[in-house]
């Protein structure tokens, strides 16, 4: 559509821009003004951020082979509802997604059924089973921008090394779930004195400063970008600012229900309070809020991970891991971080779009003329109570259900589509 949004606070990390003004698309690109009458539709924006379309680093679309949980087309539309234009879609599907041929099924089912875009990760090691490597310089070659284990850890530390050799050649970047296995030792929930009291096995800190420290290390020698998936821990925080002030190739992202949540926070026998990695303690919020704050992380992703309703019970050890969340994530970031003057408005576009697909390498995340206009309009002031029930994604497994918030997406716009309007 060729669409006039005016009125709206316009922010955009790419070009500066702060300001109330009009944005015009044409085409589906970001266009020079033209008239009213050439306008297919007007949209007023007044009192809202119009902002690039959201950029998602981490996102369990579950296609194939897991699809009752979640697919491509639920997905993506819990994708626009929550303003995202951009999912980047984790491996850990079953087949994984450990070769071109596969990647290009979701990649192709995605170009006709996805109402915004897809950006499919491969595994680092066949089937995920830490044995054998991919062949990365097929998937380089096929254009897979990323590889992640995500799920878990490649434990053996010279496998690592070899695929971040690889990747460093093929420019390629590796989105890192931190996670020494042999630590975890039955854990379910974060290791401190609440969940002890509740008889609940714990998973300490170091499960993910180990793997943490071992990556950055193995970048710096490799020269491979590192981005840190859901980092949750003072100790991660802490070792990612030294590492970027050591000038290493490093990033790293963090989860709105791991700066807005605590392991006091788990409601016992609730296991949409179980996620990996764990909700921490109020010391590891506040250090992940600070690192928000000052720049250390440069990302905020979801982990958006569906699960059907009889995977979630009320058995915390035995209920799947894993939340979703993005359809809550715009809420979250203006209640818990903006509203309190953690973040500008500009510091959470950069976060949740402009940062993103700069580490992504794709260009999105602006509203700069001539750019594709993938757009989200956002009433910062409006509260409601978030409601599971009405999610368009599959999975209703979050612990926000039932919060007040401030902040909703009104629209989305992605290609120049009105893919998704309040």
């Amino acid at each position: 559509m060729n669409l006039i949004v005016k009125n709206g606070r316009v922010i955009d990390p790419a070009t500066g821009r702060d300001k109330v003004e009009t944005v015009y698309i044409w085409e589906g690109r970001i266009s020079d003004a033209f008239s009213q009458e050439e306008a297919e539709r007007i949209v007023d924006a007044a009192g809202c951020y119009v902002m690039p379309g959201l950029v998602d680093l981490h996102v369990h679309l579950r296609d194939p082979g897991l699809t009752y949980k979640e697919d491509v087309v639920t997905g993506t539309k819990a994708a626009a509802r929550g303003g995202v234009t951009t999912v980047v879609a984790m491996p850990n599907t079953k087949p994984v997604m450990d070769s071109p041929d596969r990647i290009a099924y979701v990649t192709n089912k995605a170009e006709s059924l996805a109402c915004v875009h897809v950006i499919q990760t491969g595994s680092v090691t066949v089937g995920q089973k830490g044995e054998e490597l991919v062949d990365i310089r097929a998937m380089a070659k096929a254009g897979v921008r990323a590889l992640s284990e995500d799920g878990k850890s490649v434990m053996n530390a010279l496998l690592m090394r070899q695929a971040m050799e690889v990747m460093a050649e093929e420019d390629m970047i590796l989105l890192d779930h931190c996670e020494d296995k042999s630590l975890v030792n039955g854990g379910c929930v974060n290791a401190d004195e609440y969940t002890r009291a509740l008889g609940l096995p714990g998973i300490t800190n170091s499960v993910e400063d180990t793997i943490t420290a071992r990556d950055m290390i193995l970048a710096a020698e490799t020269g491979c970008r590192l981005h840190l998936c859901h980092v949750s821990t003072k100790g991660a925080a802490e070792m990612l600012r030294i590492a970027k002030k050591k000038g290493l190739p490093v990033s790293g992202e963090v989860c709105p229900h791991h700066f807005t949540l605590t392991s006091s926070d788990i409601v016992p026998g609730d296991s949409d309070y179980k996620m990996n990695p764990p909700l921490r303690t109020e010391e590891d919020r506040q250090a992940l809020i600070e690192g928000l704050k000052d720049g250390t992380f440069e990302v905020i992703s979801t982990d958006h991970a569906p699960h059907a309703r009889q995977e979630k019970g009320p058995d915390m050890r035995r209920a799947a891991f894993g939340i979703v969340g993005l359809e809550t994530s715009v809420a979250l970031t203006i209640t818990e971080l903006v509203d309190t003057g953690i973040l500008t408005p500009m510091q959470m576009a950069e976060k949740m779009s402009y940062n993103p697909a700069r580490i992504l390498g794709i260009d999105r995340g602006s509203l700069e003329i001539g750019k594709a206009a993938d757009v989200v309009i956002i009433d910062p002031e409006i509260e409601y109570t978030i409601d599971a029930d009405t999610f368009a994604s599959k999975g209703k497994n979050t612990p926000f259900n039932g919060r007040k918030v401030k902040g909703k997406v009104k629209m989305t716009i992605c290609d120049g589509n009105i893919v998704y309007e309040a």
